[in-house]
């Protein structure tokens, strides 16, 4: 089967468990679910949910097709988390019933890097504010900064979106544009322009500042990078072809102390746990905090059986 047929049956019927309450149960109560999912099935998955499929050579800017050239690049590469974090956000976001576009912004806040922090005090994947992430609840204190969370900051910010594509009558350009501005900037340019949310063309909010009308064609830019592929489309989509690990949210057992420690008695990748999840400053579990929750890789059954047999 070649990889186009693969990726036209994989966008008509692949279903995968959207990211609900985190996982309480011990390993072994899902050790017949899937511990990989195919790298094509999470491309394919955003394809399904984008709102706008429209990649015309006019609407395309060349300065942030060129800007962002290399997150396609990233999606490929076999020692890169990008794809498996990409495929956890995106899930997310449908299982809100959003589109996928906003899956793009970590690339165009943190280029997919959980720890990433900003000069001006952004930090995370999503590049949240203090102001932001304690407006939508993000736990921060000494040794745990929610920002820096996949889980924390990712439920955060599909909040928000969620909000924010309710207020701007669903159009994802607008909610996007608010999501770096704010909404009442972005209200504001709508009356300045004697536009409404259902009706608008953001390129005419000219009241707004270049770099948040800049953020749509950002976004636009890097959806029809993902879909064009380059030149050399073939040999990304089999650079895709590949088992990706099934990102999951668990919650901490009261006596876990250190990530490293509970990686290896739960048959997880310890190095891969530490990456995804920065906000534990050096990989530590404080106590008295309730509950604590992780991005991890789901347990494969084998993994489970070696770590239940380690001394």
């Amino acid at each position: 089967m070649s990889l186009r047929l693969a990726l036209a049956c994989l966008l008509a019927c692949a279903v995968l468990p959207a990211p609900g309450r985190a996982q309480t149960a011990p390993p072994e109560a899902s050790q017949t679910l899937p511990a990989t999912r195919n790298g094509l099935e999470i491309y394919a998955r955003f394809r399904d949910g984008r709102a706008d499929e429209n990649c015309d050579d006019t609407l395309a800017s060349p300065r942030w097709s060129k800007h962002f050239a290399n997150a396609p690049m990233r999606m490929a590469r076999s020692d890169d988390d990008a794809l498996a974090l990409f495929g956890f956000v995106v899930d997310s976001l449908r299982a809100s019933s959003l589109p996928t576009e906003y899956a793009l912004i970590p690339f165009v806040e943190s280029r997919y890097r959980p720890g990433a922090r900003s000069s001006g005090g952004p930090a995370g994947l999503w590049q949240l504010i203090r102001m932001t992430a304690r407006n939508h609840k993000v736990p921060m204190r000494e040794g745990f900064d929610g920002r820096l969370s996949p889980v924390e900051s990712t439920r955060a910010a599909v909040r928000y979106l969620k909000t924010l594509h309710g207020m701007f009558a669903g159009d994802w350009r607008l909610a996007a544009m608010a999501y770096n501005a704010g909404e009442y900037r972005v209200f504001d340019a709508l009356r300045r322009s004697g536009q409404v949310a259902r009706s608008a063309d953001p390129e005419k909010l000219t009241s707004l500042s270049g770099i948040t009308r800049a953020y749509v064609r950002k976004l636009h830019a890097l959806s029809c990078l993902l879909e064009a592929g380059g030149e050399e489309r073939e040999q990304w989509l089999q650079a895709l072809d590949r088992e990706v690990p099934l990102l999951e949210v668990v919650e901490l057992p009261a006596d876990a102390r250190n990530l490293d420690a509970w990686s290896r008695q739960t048959g997880r990748d310890a190095a891969l746990v530490r990456r995804l999840n920065p906000a534990f400053a050096g990989g530590r579990v404080q106590r008295g905090h309730g509950v604590q929750r992780v991005l991890a890789p789901r347990v494969a059954p084998d993994a489970v059986a070696a770590s239940t047999l380690a001394p």
